[in-house]
Parts: structure tokens; C-alpha cells; sequence
């Protein structure tokens, strides 16, 4: 378990940083579309760690599926919750979207079946290559 806890800190120390590039792409895109576009030091601060920690927790979560004694059902969930509960958080403590409760359930339904959809994906891509890879094999 020490392994996958040293791969979960590396990847997200590696990957952390692009949150605030992309909290910066967003300042830099709402300060050229809007008129009267101003936010505070405070408020670049808060943007720039929960995206860092949005990242981090994101790349590093990626991990969840190479741990061996874990069903693959296990690892979804656990990728799918640490997801989840980061931008929700991230969400909450920058106020991005209203937090009410029909607010929340639009927003859980649209990162779940998101989430589906793009692990769906992932998986029958998978499934294409290795029966490419299985099939180019037979013929050695």
C-alpha cells in the first residue's frame, strides 16, 4: 500500500500545477469578455490552491486503478468519489455554482453520467486495441 501511496503523491505533485494554469486561462478569458471584470488577491489565492488541490487529488486518484486487490468496481468508486468530492469542493470554497439543493443534484447529475460516459470510452477503447494487439499476435 506504501507503493501506491508514494505514485498517488508523485503523480499529483507532477500534474498539480495545471490547475491554476487553467484557473489563470479562466481569469485571463473572463477579464477579456466581461466589462467589469475584477476579482481580489484573497480570491486569486483561494482559486489558485483549490485548483492545485483540484489537480493534484485528480492526477493522483488515477492510481486507484492499479491497485491490484482491488476489484475493478472498488476502484471506480474510489475514483469516482475522490473526483467528486474535490470539485464539489473546489466548487463550494470558490462559490463557482450556487450551492442549493437542486443546484447540486443538476450538478451531480451531469459529473456523473460524464464520468460514465468518458470511462465507458475508455473501456471499449481498450477492449479495441487489445483485441488488435491479441489478433496481430496470432499471426506471428
Amino acid at each position: 500500500m506504501k507503493t501506491y501511496w508514494k505514485m498517488f503523491m508523485h503523480r499529483g505533485l507532477i500534474f498539480g500545477g495545471f490547475g491554476p494554469m487553467v484557473a489563470g486561462i479562466v481569469f485571463c478569458v473572463l477579464d477579456a469578455t466581461l466589462e467589469d471584470f475584477s476579482i481580489g488577491g484573497d480570491q486569486i489565492l483561494l482559486a489558485i490552491v483549490s485548483t492545485y488541490l483540484l489537480a493534484f487529488l485528480q492526477a493522483g486518484s488515477s492510481v486507484f486503478h492499479q491497485i491490484e486487490h482491488w476489484s475493478p468496481a472498488r476502484s471506480l468508486l474510489a475514483h469516482f468519489l475522490t473526483l467528486y468530492t474535490a470539485y464539489v469542493g473546489c466548487y463550494w470554497v470558490n462559490s463557482w455554482i450556487p450551492f442549493e439543493p437542486f443546484v447540486i443534484l443538476i450538478f451531480t447529475a451531469v459529473f456523473a453520467v460524464s464520468y460514465f460516459v468518458i470511462c465507458l470510452t475508455v473501456f471499449v477503447t481498450v477492449k479495441i486495441i487489445q483485441k488488435r494487439i491479441n489478433a496481430n499476435l496470432k499471426k506471428r
